[in-house]
Protein backbone atom coordinates (compact mmCIF):
# COMPACT_ATOMS: atom_id res chain seq x y z
CA UNK A 1 0.00 0.00 0.00
CA UNK A 2 1.36 3.58 -0.95
CA UNK A 3 0.37 6.47 -1.55
CA UNK A 4 2.78 8.53 -2.69
CA UNK A 5 15.12 2.37 -16.97
CA UNK A 6 17.96 2.84 -14.84
CA UNK A 7 21.18 1.71 -13.73
CA UNK A 8 23.07 1.34 -10.70
CA UNK A 9 26.07 3.32 -10.63
CA UNK A 10 28.32 5.99 -9.25
CA UNK A 11 26.94 9.40 -9.26
CA UNK A 12 28.00 13.38 -9.02
CA UNK A 13 27.64 15.41 -5.91
CA UNK A 14 25.18 17.41 -7.58
CA UNK A 15 23.13 14.75 -9.55
CA UNK A 16 23.44 12.54 -5.60
CA UNK A 17 21.99 15.77 -4.21
CA UNK A 18 19.14 16.25 -6.15
CA UNK A 19 18.27 12.62 -6.21
CA UNK A 20 18.50 12.41 -1.87
CA UNK A 21 15.95 15.28 -2.20
CA UNK A 22 13.70 13.45 -4.09
CA UNK A 23 14.04 10.28 -2.20
CA UNK A 24 13.25 12.95 0.92
CA UNK A 25 9.84 14.27 -0.88
CA UNK A 26 8.68 10.84 -1.87
CA UNK A 27 9.31 9.36 2.12
CA UNK A 28 7.58 12.56 3.43
CA UNK A 29 4.28 11.49 1.03
CA UNK A 30 4.96 7.89 1.86
CA UNK A 31 4.78 8.52 5.49
CA UNK A 32 1.80 10.44 5.63
CA UNK A 33 -0.01 8.51 2.53
CA UNK A 34 0.17 5.18 4.11
CA UNK A 35 -0.86 6.54 7.25
CA UNK A 36 -3.76 8.00 6.59
CA UNK A 37 -4.32 5.10 4.27
CA UNK A 38 -3.82 2.62 6.99
CA UNK A 39 -7.30 3.74 8.59
CA UNK A 40 -8.99 3.27 5.38
CA UNK A 41 -7.76 -0.77 5.36
CA UNK A 42 -7.94 -1.06 8.97
CA UNK A 43 -11.45 -0.82 8.77
CA UNK A 44 -12.65 -3.57 6.49
CA UNK A 45 -10.14 -5.62 8.19
CA UNK A 46 -12.16 -4.94 11.70
CA UNK A 47 -15.48 -6.01 9.78
CA UNK A 48 -13.96 -9.30 8.36
CA UNK A 49 -12.35 -10.18 11.85
CA UNK A 50 -9.26 -10.66 10.24
CA UNK A 51 -6.08 -12.66 11.76
CA UNK A 52 -3.59 -11.26 13.80
CA UNK A 53 -1.17 -11.97 11.06
CA UNK A 54 -2.94 -9.60 8.88
CA UNK A 55 -3.04 -6.97 11.23
CA UNK A 56 0.47 -7.27 11.59
CA UNK A 57 1.68 -6.80 8.00
CA UNK A 58 -0.60 -3.79 8.00
CA UNK A 59 1.02 -2.38 10.48
CA UNK A 60 4.36 -2.70 9.20
CA UNK A 61 3.25 -1.77 5.79
CA UNK A 62 1.40 1.47 7.03
CA UNK A 63 4.16 2.67 9.55
CA UNK A 64 7.32 0.65 9.73
CA UNK A 65 8.03 0.27 5.74
CA UNK A 66 8.47 3.84 4.21
CA UNK A 67 11.51 4.24 6.73
CA UNK A 68 12.97 0.95 5.35
CA UNK A 69 11.77 2.39 1.55
CA UNK A 70 13.92 5.54 2.90
CA UNK A 71 17.24 3.70 3.86
CA UNK A 72 16.83 1.69 1.19
CA UNK A 73 17.08 4.71 -1.21
CA UNK A 74 19.48 7.06 0.55
CA UNK A 75 21.52 4.16 1.19
CA UNK A 76 21.45 3.30 -2.36
CA UNK A 77 24.13 3.50 -4.98
CA UNK A 78 21.89 5.29 -7.36
CA UNK A 79 18.62 7.03 -4.59
CA UNK A 80 16.33 7.65 -7.36
CA UNK A 81 16.56 4.23 -9.14
CA UNK A 82 15.96 3.10 -5.67
CA UNK A 83 13.29 5.09 -5.00
CA UNK A 84 11.66 4.21 -8.14
CA UNK A 85 12.01 0.60 -7.21
CA UNK A 86 10.78 1.11 -3.80
CA UNK A 87 7.16 2.67 -6.16
CA UNK A 88 7.30 -0.17 -7.94
CA UNK A 89 6.74 -2.05 -4.36
CA UNK A 90 4.08 0.31 -3.21
CA UNK A 91 1.99 -0.56 -6.05
CA UNK A 92 2.28 -4.15 -6.14
CA UNK A 93 1.48 -4.19 -1.66
CA UNK A 94 -1.61 -2.06 -3.23
CA UNK A 95 -2.69 -4.75 -5.44
CA UNK A 96 -2.39 -7.14 -2.26
CA UNK A 97 -4.22 -5.03 -0.06
CA UNK A 98 -7.25 -4.93 -2.60
CA UNK A 99 -7.44 -8.10 -2.65
CA UNK A 100 -7.06 -8.80 1.37
CA UNK A 101 -10.57 -6.37 0.86
CA UNK A 102 -11.50 -8.45 -0.80
CA UNK A 103 -12.53 -5.17 -3.09
CA UNK A 104 -14.50 -3.47 -0.74
CA UNK A 105 -15.50 -0.54 -3.09
CA UNK A 106 -14.58 2.73 -1.04
CA UNK A 107 -11.27 1.87 0.13
CA UNK A 108 -10.21 0.26 -2.68
CA UNK A 109 -11.42 2.06 -5.02
CA UNK A 110 -9.34 4.79 -3.21
CA UNK A 111 -6.42 3.16 -3.25
CA UNK A 112 -6.21 2.39 -6.85
CA UNK A 113 -6.45 6.03 -7.59
CA UNK A 114 -4.46 7.20 -5.35
CA UNK A 115 -1.64 4.84 -5.99
CA UNK A 116 -2.10 6.04 -9.88
CA UNK A 117 -2.07 10.02 -9.13
CA UNK A 118 1.34 9.64 -7.42
CA UNK A 119 2.92 6.76 -9.69
CA UNK A 120 1.78 9.56 -12.59
CA UNK A 121 3.25 12.69 -11.00
CA UNK A 122 6.16 11.10 -10.30
CA UNK A 123 7.29 9.32 -13.61
CA UNK A 124 4.71 10.03 -16.34
CA UNK A 125 2.16 7.52 -17.81
CA UNK A 126 4.87 5.00 -18.55
CA UNK A 127 5.80 4.60 -14.98
CA UNK A 128 2.04 4.20 -13.97
CA UNK A 129 1.87 1.48 -16.52
CA UNK A 130 4.68 -0.64 -15.43
CA UNK A 131 3.58 -0.24 -11.52
CA UNK A 132 -0.11 -0.49 -12.26
CA UNK A 133 0.52 -3.83 -14.39
CA UNK A 134 2.70 -4.83 -10.85
CA UNK A 135 -0.52 -3.83 -8.94
CA UNK A 136 -2.93 -6.25 -11.41
CA UNK A 137 -0.10 -9.01 -10.60
CA UNK A 138 -0.23 -8.83 -6.84
CA UNK A 139 -3.93 -8.40 -6.64
CA UNK A 140 -4.79 -11.25 -8.67
CA UNK A 141 -2.59 -13.47 -7.35
CA UNK A 142 -3.42 -12.54 -3.43
CA UNK A 143 -7.04 -13.27 -4.65
CA UNK A 144 -6.46 -16.68 -6.32
CA UNK A 145 -4.51 -17.55 -2.75
CA UNK A 146 -7.43 -16.46 -0.55
CA UNK A 147 -9.99 -17.92 -2.73
CA UNK A 148 -11.54 -15.29 -4.85
CA UNK A 149 -13.68 -13.58 -2.81
CA UNK A 150 -15.12 -10.43 -3.50
CA UNK A 151 -17.44 -8.39 -0.72
CA UNK A 152 -17.73 -5.18 -2.90
CA UNK A 153 -19.87 -3.50 -0.27
CA UNK A 154 -18.97 -0.49 1.57
CA UNK A 155 -20.41 0.24 5.25
CA UNK A 156 -20.81 3.26 6.91
CA UNK A 157 -17.71 2.71 9.05
CA UNK A 158 -15.64 1.86 6.62
CA UNK A 159 -16.70 5.07 4.41
CA UNK A 160 -16.31 6.93 7.72
CA UNK A 161 -12.62 5.33 8.21
CA UNK A 162 -11.32 5.95 4.40
CA UNK A 163 -12.09 9.86 4.68
CA UNK A 164 -8.81 10.69 6.30
CA UNK A 165 -7.77 9.18 3.22
CA UNK A 166 -9.62 10.63 0.48
CA UNK A 167 -9.76 14.06 2.06
CA UNK A 168 -5.48 14.21 3.74
CA UNK A 169 -3.71 12.83 1.07
CA UNK A 170 -5.54 14.31 -2.40
CA UNK A 171 -4.87 17.73 -0.76
CA UNK A 172 -1.03 16.95 0.26
CA UNK A 173 -0.59 15.84 -3.51
CA UNK A 174 -2.06 19.34 -4.64
CA UNK A 175 -0.02 21.23 -2.06
CA UNK A 176 3.16 19.41 -3.36
CA UNK A 177 1.96 19.79 -7.36
CA UNK A 178 1.99 23.41 -6.32
CA UNK A 179 5.25 23.85 -4.58
CA UNK A 180 7.29 22.36 -7.74
CA UNK A 181 5.34 24.29 -10.31
CA UNK A 182 6.41 27.48 -8.10
CA UNK A 183 9.68 25.95 -8.89
CA UNK A 184 9.66 25.47 -12.02
CA UNK A 185 8.44 29.29 -12.71
CA UNK A 186 11.16 30.19 -10.52
CA UNK A 187 13.50 28.14 -12.41
CA UNK A 188 12.36 29.45 -15.87
CA UNK A 189 12.57 32.96 -14.90
CA UNK A 190 15.57 32.66 -13.63
CA UNK A 191 16.67 30.69 -17.08
CA UNK A 192 15.45 33.45 -19.17
CA UNK A 193 17.29 36.10 -17.06
CA UNK A 194 20.70 34.76 -17.12
CA UNK A 195 19.63 34.33 -21.41
CA UNK A 196 19.86 37.75 -21.53
CA UNK A 197 22.22 38.50 -19.18
CA UNK A 198 26.20 39.34 -20.05
CA UNK A 199 27.87 37.11 -17.54
CA UNK A 200 30.47 39.68 -16.64
CA UNK A 201 29.11 42.87 -16.29
CA UNK A 202 25.30 42.04 -15.41
CA UNK A 203 23.97 44.18 -18.00
CA UNK A 204 21.62 42.73 -21.03
CA UNK A 205 23.61 41.25 -23.56
CA UNK A 206 22.81 41.12 -27.14
CA UNK A 207 19.54 39.03 -27.37
CA UNK A 208 17.89 41.87 -24.57
CA UNK A 209 19.39 44.84 -26.98
CA UNK A 210 17.52 43.59 -29.95
CA UNK A 211 14.50 43.24 -28.07
CA UNK A 212 14.64 46.69 -26.05
CA UNK A 213 15.39 48.68 -29.46
CA UNK A 214 12.73 46.63 -31.52
CA UNK A 215 10.06 48.22 -28.23
CA UNK A 216 11.46 51.24 -28.16
CA UNK A 217 11.18 52.20 -32.06
CA UNK A 218 7.58 50.76 -31.98
CA UNK A 219 6.54 52.62 -28.76
CA UNK A 220 8.07 56.00 -30.06
CA UNK A 221 6.13 55.54 -33.35
CA UNK A 222 3.04 55.26 -31.78
CA UNK A 223 3.46 57.97 -28.97
CA UNK A 224 5.61 60.46 -30.88
CA UNK A 225 8.26 60.25 -28.35
CA UNK A 226 11.90 60.56 -28.40
CA UNK A 227 14.61 58.27 -28.44
CA UNK A 228 18.48 57.98 -28.50
CA UNK A 229 20.57 55.30 -29.04
CA UNK A 230 24.39 55.51 -27.82
CA UNK A 231 27.23 52.93 -28.33
CA UNK A 232 30.55 53.58 -25.95
CA UNK A 233 33.53 51.50 -27.08
CA UNK A 234 36.87 51.46 -24.38
CA UNK A 235 39.68 53.32 -26.50
CA UNK A 236 42.38 50.71 -27.22
CA UNK A 237 41.02 48.24 -24.95
CA UNK A 238 43.34 45.45 -26.87
CA UNK A 239 46.26 47.11 -25.61
CA UNK A 240 44.92 47.38 -22.40
CA UNK A 241 44.26 43.29 -22.41
CA UNK A 242 47.96 42.87 -23.87
CA UNK A 243 49.71 45.40 -21.41
CA UNK A 244 47.61 44.51 -18.01
CA UNK A 245 46.26 41.04 -18.70
CA UNK A 246 42.48 39.48 -18.94
CA UNK A 247 41.73 40.51 -15.10
CA UNK A 248 42.61 44.18 -15.42
CA UNK A 249 40.71 43.92 -18.74
CA UNK A 250 37.49 42.39 -17.26
CA UNK A 251 37.75 44.99 -14.48
CA UNK A 252 37.75 47.49 -16.98
CA UNK A 253 34.51 46.23 -18.43
CA UNK A 254 32.87 46.09 -14.80
CA UNK A 255 33.52 49.89 -14.07
CA UNK A 256 32.14 51.23 -17.99
CA UNK A 257 29.14 48.53 -16.77
CA UNK A 258 28.75 50.62 -13.34
CA UNK A 259 29.60 53.60 -14.66
CA UNK A 260 26.28 53.03 -17.16
CA UNK A 261 23.79 51.86 -14.80
CA UNK A 262 24.93 54.96 -12.27
CA UNK A 263 24.57 57.44 -14.91
CA UNK A 264 21.38 56.27 -16.47
CA UNK A 265 17.66 56.06 -15.30
CA UNK A 266 15.58 53.54 -14.80
CA UNK A 267 13.72 54.27 -18.10
CA UNK A 268 17.01 53.36 -19.89
CA UNK A 269 18.52 50.31 -21.29
CA UNK A 270 22.19 49.54 -20.76
CA UNK A 271 23.48 46.72 -22.52
CA UNK A 272 26.99 45.08 -23.88
CA UNK A 273 26.67 43.76 -27.25
CA UNK A 274 30.17 41.64 -26.73
CA UNK A 275 33.97 42.49 -26.66
CA UNK A 276 34.28 46.21 -25.40
CA UNK A 277 31.24 47.69 -26.24
CA UNK A 278 28.23 48.30 -24.94
CA UNK A 279 24.88 50.56 -26.07
CA UNK A 280 22.49 52.88 -24.16
CA UNK A 281 18.78 53.24 -24.98
CA UNK A 282 17.25 56.13 -23.87
CA UNK A 283 13.85 56.86 -24.02
CA UNK A 284 11.58 59.91 -24.00
CA UNK A 285 15.20 61.83 -24.36
CA UNK A 286 15.90 64.51 -27.05
CA UNK A 287 19.34 65.18 -28.76
CA UNK A 288 20.54 67.43 -26.10
CA UNK A 289 19.66 65.18 -23.43
CA UNK A 290 21.15 62.26 -24.56
CA UNK A 291 24.30 64.05 -25.13
CA UNK A 292 24.38 65.26 -21.67
CA UNK A 293 24.02 61.53 -20.47
CA UNK A 294 26.70 60.65 -22.81
CA UNK A 295 29.47 63.63 -21.77
CA UNK A 296 28.78 62.13 -18.09
CA UNK A 297 29.67 58.63 -19.05
CA UNK A 298 32.86 59.85 -20.81
CA UNK A 299 33.92 62.31 -18.01
CA UNK A 300 33.39 59.54 -15.41
CA UNK A 301 35.15 56.52 -17.30
CA UNK A 302 38.23 58.73 -17.80
CA UNK A 303 38.12 59.95 -13.76
CA UNK A 304 37.67 56.42 -12.61
CA UNK A 305 41.02 54.55 -11.17
CA UNK A 306 41.31 50.60 -11.04
CA UNK A 307 43.53 48.94 -7.61
CA UNK A 308 44.08 46.26 -10.37
CA UNK A 309 46.27 48.92 -12.16
CA UNK A 310 47.09 52.09 -10.63
CA UNK A 311 48.70 53.76 -13.07
CA UNK A 312 46.22 52.89 -16.02
CA UNK A 313 44.15 55.71 -17.41
CA UNK A 314 40.88 54.40 -19.46
CA UNK A 315 38.84 56.50 -21.56
CA UNK A 316 36.04 55.61 -24.09
CA UNK A 317 34.70 57.35 -27.54
CA UNK A 318 30.82 57.11 -27.80
CA UNK A 319 28.46 57.68 -30.89
CA UNK A 320 25.11 59.18 -30.06
CA UNK A 321 21.91 58.80 -32.87
CA UNK A 322 18.88 59.69 -32.50
CA UNK A 323 16.02 57.84 -33.50
CA UNK A 324 14.93 59.80 -36.49
CA UNK A 325 11.74 59.84 -39.31
CA UNK A 326 14.18 57.96 -41.46
CA UNK A 327 14.92 55.00 -38.93
CA UNK A 328 13.19 52.10 -40.00
CA UNK A 329 14.98 49.35 -38.29
CA UNK A 330 17.16 48.52 -35.18
CA UNK A 331 19.95 47.74 -37.33
CA UNK A 332 19.33 50.95 -39.00
CA UNK A 333 19.59 52.90 -35.86
CA UNK A 334 22.78 51.07 -34.71
CA UNK A 335 24.64 52.17 -38.12
CA UNK A 336 23.63 55.68 -37.95
CA UNK A 337 25.16 55.41 -33.98
CA UNK A 338 28.38 52.94 -35.15
CA UNK A 339 29.23 55.72 -37.90
CA UNK A 340 28.81 58.30 -35.34
CA UNK A 341 31.49 56.28 -32.98
CA UNK A 342 33.71 55.71 -35.55
CA UNK A 343 34.03 59.42 -36.40
CA UNK A 344 34.68 60.30 -32.43
CA UNK A 345 37.16 57.72 -33.09
CA UNK A 346 38.63 59.53 -36.11
CA UNK A 347 38.69 62.77 -33.79
CA UNK A 348 41.39 61.33 -31.46
CA UNK A 349 39.16 59.03 -29.22
CA UNK A 350 37.38 60.25 -25.58
CA UNK A 351 35.44 61.90 -27.33
CA UNK A 352 31.22 62.06 -28.17
CA UNK A 353 30.11 62.47 -31.53
CA UNK A 354 26.18 62.78 -33.21
CA UNK A 355 24.79 60.97 -36.20
CA UNK A 356 23.97 62.96 -38.80
CA UNK A 357 20.42 62.46 -39.76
Amino acid sequence: MSVTGIADGPLGPDSSGEHLRFVRRIYQMRTLGLGVGFFAVAGVLHEQGASPWLWAALVCNGFLWPPIAYLLATRSRDPEYAEYRNLLIDSALGGVWIAVMQFNAVPSALLAVMLSADKIGVGGWRFFARTAAAQVVTCLATWAVLGFGFQPHSSMPVILASLPFMFVYPMAISSAAYGLARKVVRQNKQLAHISRTDPLTGLQNRLHWDDSATATMTYCARSSKHAALIVIDVDRFKEINDFHGHLVGDAVLRRVAGTLRTATRMTDTASRLGGDEFVLILMDLDLDGALAIAERVRRAVEDARFEEAPALRCTVSIGVARMGPKTISAAMWMRHADAALYRAKQLGRNQVAVAED
